[in-house]
C-alpha cells in the first residue's frame, strides 16, 4: 500500500474509509491531495475485499475546497497572473480543469460504490467531491456552499444534477450557505444522520451493498452512471470545463481588484472577510446567526 501524506486509507469491515487528512487547513484539497485519492479510489477499485468506499474529513470539515492560499500575484486591469499572457493562463486553467474533472469522474464511473460522510464544512470543490460520490450521508452539523462564485469562479453541473438547476441555482449564483437539511431537502444529499452516528450509519449500508454479490453492484452502479452518461452528463461536464476557464478569465476590476486588494494587504483572512463579509448574515447554517462574543 502506498504512503499517503493528505490522507489517510483504513480498511475496515467489508469497506475502507478515505479521510481527508490536512485539518490544520480544513482539508483543502491541493495537488498532491488530488494525486493521492485517485491512487487510493484505484487500490480501491482492485482489492476484492474491499466492497464499497467512505469518503470523509478530518477534525471539523469534510473539506473547504480547493487550497487557495498563496498563488501568484495578479496583473490588473485584466487580473492575469503576473508574468503571463491571456492564452498561457487560458492554457494553465484548462489543464487545471481537466485534471479536477478527472479526479470527479474516477469517482463517479468507479465500479464500487463511493459513500461520501459529509462531518462538516463542505465547501467549493470539496461540494463537488462529495455530489459526485454514488450515495451523500451528512451530519446535522453539516454545511454546503460555493462562496467561490464571489470571486470569479465557476459552479458545478453536479450541483444542477442533483438538485435541479432552479435549487441549484439559488446557491450557484450567490454562493450562500445551505445547512444540511436543506440540502437534503433539494435533493443534494442521501440523508442527514447525527453527527456522532455518520461513520456507523454509512458502514451499515456497506455491509449490506456486501451482501449482494460485488458483480451485480458493479452493473447496476452502472445502470446508473452510465445511462446518464448517454443522457449527456458527461458531456456537461466537459462544457463545465470550458465555461469554468471563461469564469477565470473574467475577473473584471470593479468586482475582483478589491479582493485582490484585500489579499495582498491582509492574506488569507483578511482575502476572504472582503468576499464573504457583505453576504453575512448567510441563509443557514453557523453564520446565519450573530457571532458570539
Amino acid at each position: 500500500m502506498p504512503d499517503y501524506e493528505t490522507i489517510l486509507y483504513e480498511k475496515q469491515r467489508k469497506g475502507v474509509l478515505i479521510t481527508l487528512n490536512r485539518p490544520e487547513v480544513m482539508n483543502a484539497i491541493n495537488r498532491e491531495m488530488e494525486t493521492e485519492l485517485r491512487s487510493a479510489f484505484t487500490e480501491a477499485e482492485n482489492d476484492p475485499e474491499v466492497r464499497a468506499v467512505v469518503l470523509t474529513g478530518a477534525g471539523r470539515a469534510f473539506s473547504s475546497g480547493y487550497d487557495i492560499g498563496g498563488g501568484r500575484q495578479l496583473e490588473w486591469p485584466y487580473g492575469l497572473p503576473e508574468d503571463t499572457n491571456i492564452a498561457g493562463a487560458i492554457d494553465v486553467q484548462r489543464e487545471r480543469n481537466r485534471t479536477e474533472n478527472d479526479c470527479l469522474l474516477q469517482i463517479w464511473e468507479l465500479g464500487k460504490p463511493v459513500i461520501a460522510a459529509v462531518n462538516g464544512w463542505c465547501l467549493a470543490g470539496a461540494s463537488w467531491y462529495s455530489l459526485a460520490c454514488h450515495m451523500t450521508f451528512a451530519s446535522d452539523q453539516a454545511v454546503f456552499g460555493q462562496p467561490e462564485v464571489r470571486m470569479g469562479a465557476d459552479t458545478n453541473f453536479l450541483w444542477v444534477h442533483n438538485a435541479g438547476y432552479k435549487k441549484a441555482l439559488r446557491y450557484a449564483l450567490t454562493g450562500d450557505h445551505l445547512d444540511a437539511q436543506e440540502a437534503e431537502r433539494i435533493g443534494l444529499i442521501t440523508e442527514v444522520v447525527p453527527h456522532d452516528e455518520l461513520l456507523e450509519t454509512c458502514f451499515k449500508v456497506v455491509d449490506r451493498i456486501a451482501m449482494t454479490a460485488p458483480e451485480t453492484v458493479k452493473i447496476n452502479l452502472q445502470v446508473a452512471t452510465r445511462g446518464l452518461n448517454m443522457m449527456g452528463f458527461r458531456n456537461a461536464l466537459l462544457l463545465n470545463n470550458e465555461l469554468k476557464t471563461m469564469a477565470h478569465m473574467s475577473r473584471s476590476v470593479e468586482f475582483f481588484k478589491p479582493l485582490d486588494d484585500a489579499r495582498r494587504e491582509g492574506g488569507l483572512r483578511e482575502f476572504l472577510r472582503a468576499r464573504d463579509g457583505p453576504f453575512l448574515p448567510e441563509p443557514f447554517g453557523p453564520r446565519s446567526k450573530p457571532r458570539e462574543e
